[in-house]
């Protein structure tokens, strides 16, 4: 039986410390390392990170030290992904595991690409608060890891059949597995979905109303939970996923844009998402994973998406200030 003794993280964002802080608490330092490129690394080697107010004891490496880890955690934002594959590439065995905690609907496919899709699980990252400032992170709920077997096709409306490696790496249920068992093991929090790439659209939707909406009015959870135009707009957004799940073969329930409310309100109210962060540190943001893929597949459909339009728009000209 597949077992998971050595990961890696690809990331060190608020997601990559905060799992990467929860492996160091249940296995120790040598359980987990950060695999940063040389320019990473030599900017990170010698920072002090805390989680929460208490100092971490991370492992660090270079990318361009070969090691072949069990499980391979990608926790980098959209832009840096392209990057992240080279950075990885020297942790990848035939019996690697890969998990990406990104937010969209494409990570896995793109990474499945590169190092085969037998390798992947789908995995969605939720209800969790972690904000990252500097070198300290801060989190009040973890939230939960959902995890399933990969469903792409070459029938797949959305994301068409990634190759598939003629290595003889483990089965999908193998891998499941095998996350399963680690999981337990460290008792990180999670669950198993058989309809994952149900809840990735679900996670997404609530990505594309919760993260636009706090960046472009440059608010938190609390108000944009809050009756008003603020709220009106996230909710826009996420119904307009709605609509398109169900021209995409998805078929998103009406009733996920009320749980998704839901769980927000459950959040850190003063809390805000990662892209509402990035336009606090005027880094660049995702939005073209979610309004822009919206638009592009409404376009396809021949559908508008004027809530999503707008937040596209609002935060391009954010961006061009920078």
């Amino acid at each position: 039986m597949k077992q998971i003794n050595r990961t890696a993280i690809i990331g060190m964002g608020a997601l990559g410390l905060m799992y990467g802080e929860h492996i160091v608490t249940a296995l120790g330092k040598n359980a987990v390392a950060f695999i940063l490129d040389n320019d990473r690394f030599a900017k990170n080697q010698n920072k002090t990170f805390t989680c929460n107010g208490k100092k971490l004891n991370l492992q660090i490496k270079r990318s361009s030290d070969k090691e072949i880890f069990d499980l391979v955690i990608v926790a980098v934002k959209y832009n840096s992904l392209k990057s992240a594959l080279a950075t990885m590439k020297n942790c990848i065995g035939p019996e690697t595991i890969i998990i990406s905690v990104m937010n969209g609907i494409s990570s896995e496919q793109i990474i499945g690409q590169q190092f085969g899709m037998d390798k992947m699980l789908i995995t969605i990252a939720q209800e969790m608060d972690a904000m990252r400032d500097d070198s300290d992170l801060v989190y009040t709920k973890k939230g939960v890891l959902v995890i399933g077997k990969p469903t792409f096709s070459d029938n797949s409306k959305t994301m068409p059949a990634a190759k598939l490696s003629t290595s003889p790496a483990a089965t999908a249920d193998e891998n499941l597995e095998a996350v399963k068992n680690y999981f337990e093991k460290i008792q990180l929090p999670f669950r198993i979905e058989e309809n994952i790439m149900y809840r990735l659209w679900a996670k997404w939707m609530l990505n594309v109303g919760i993260n636009q909406t706090c960046a472009v009015f440059d608010t938190n959870y609390k108000t944009a939970t809050t009756p008003g135009k603020i709220m009106d707009t996230f909710v826009g957004a996420m119904k307009e996923v709605v609509e398109l799940s169900h021209l995409e073969g998805i078929n998103l329930a009406d009733s996920e844009v009320d749980n998704y409310i839901r769980i927000i309100k459950t959040l850190a109210p003063e809390g805000y998402p990662s892209m509402a962060q990035d336009r606090k540190a005027k880094r660049y943001s995702e939005v073209e994973m979610f309004a822009g893929t919206v638009i592009e597949l409404a376009a396809k459909h021949g559908i508008d998406v004027p809530v999503n339009k707008f937040l596209y728009n609002e935060m391009k000209k954010i961006e061009s200030e920078y």
